[in-house]
């Protein structure tokens, strides 16, 4: 066999190196963002999708907590799952709480927004006041409306007697009003929050439009909200609902505080019975199990609120 000259093997690796520069230049961009992303995705991989994995391995084994050993079960925690009492009551306590959360704080987000982007003084005093509980930890939170509701010394009770009624609730400890009070503070809570969300929408409408409202016939406040900021808002009104929905089933800290799912589940909510079962009774694969259906309901109510709702919204 002929052995290749030397000038063969130059011209080789000439093309060889022509070629590599070309594609080089071709994707240069493709591979900078590639590098640049790396970190990220690293990230991304370690911290979500790495545990997201491990939980859909766990909630198909009966591994305990702690224990080294441990075997697939294929679905049998998702059928336990259908006949524990916990779970069903949880979710149902979660539902409510979800719905008459996003509801009631939503609107009353929007119409704090409207008045005081309607206000001429003492703008950036309303949004603190309404943002302040906002700022504040949960668990904070938590403690200062133990205080409120408690039944003998509780700021609220005390405030109904002082007015002439014999009066002693204990809204903590009451089945018929545990859920009712901490969507309540629920509401308080995450109010400030979508009003200001509502308010950086409100600023994104531009006044040529109420002016050309107004030409067209609309006088009245009620007639330019409802043609044109109502209209306007779809966009925020669609990220707030699918935002406050998200926080609202991420209710933890006020069950663990105040109530501890009590009394007998009345206020037993999603997170809290996966903590229950992961860190009181080491049961992981059933956590696990409850993981996995927690977040396959965000995901579907979440998917369902913007495929319904984005048909309806006018985008500018």
């Amino acid at each position: 066999m002929a052995e290749k000259t030397p000038e063969l093997c130059t011209a080789h690796v000439d093309g060889f190196a022509r070629k590599a520069h070309i594609w080089l230049s071709a994707n240069s961009e493709a591979l900078t963002a590639y590098v640049l992303s790396a970190p990220a995705t690293f990230l991304i991989f370690l911290m979500i999708l790495g545990p997201a994995g491990a939980v859909v391995v766990i909630c198909m084994s009966d591994w305990e907590f702690g224990s080294s050993t441990f075997s697939f079960v294929g679905t049998e925690n998702f059928r336990a799952l259908l006949d524990d009492r916990v779970f069903w009551k949880s979710l149902t306590n979660t539902l409510i709480y979800v719905a008459v959360v996003v509801l009631v704080s939503v609107v009353l987000g929007l119409v704090a927004a409207v008045m005081i982007e309607s206000c001429t003084f003492f703008r950036s005093f309303y949004r603190a006041v309404y943002f302040l509980p906002v700022m504040a930890t949960m668990a904070a939170i938590a403690v200062a409306w133990q205080m409120v509701l408690h039944p003998q010394i509780g700021l609220l009770n005390q405030g109904i007697r002082a007015i002439g009624m014999d009066f002693t609730m204990s809204w903590l400890q009451n089945e018929k009003t545990v859920l009712a009070t901490l969507c309540v503070i629920g509401i308080w809570q995450a109010v400030g929050f979508n009003m200001i969300l509502f308010l950086a929408g409100l600023t994104s409408i531009p006044n040529d439009l109420y002016e050309a409202a107004e030409v067209d016939g609309a006088d009245s406040a009620w007639d330019r909200f409802n043609t044109v900021t109502w209209p306007l808002l779809g966009p925020t009104s669609i990220f707030v609902l699918v935002i406050t929905a998200i926080r609202a089933f991420q209710v933890f800290d006020t069950v663990a505080v105040l109530t501890r799912g009590g009394p007998n589940k009345a206020s037993e909510v999603m997170l809290y019975t996966i903590y229950n079962e992961a860190f009181v009774f080491f049961r992981t694969g059933h956590a696990a199990t409850l993981t996995i259906v927690y977040l396959a309901i965000i995901l579907t109510l979440t998917l369902v609120q913007v495929w319904f709702l984005d048909k309806r919204v006018h985008y500018t």
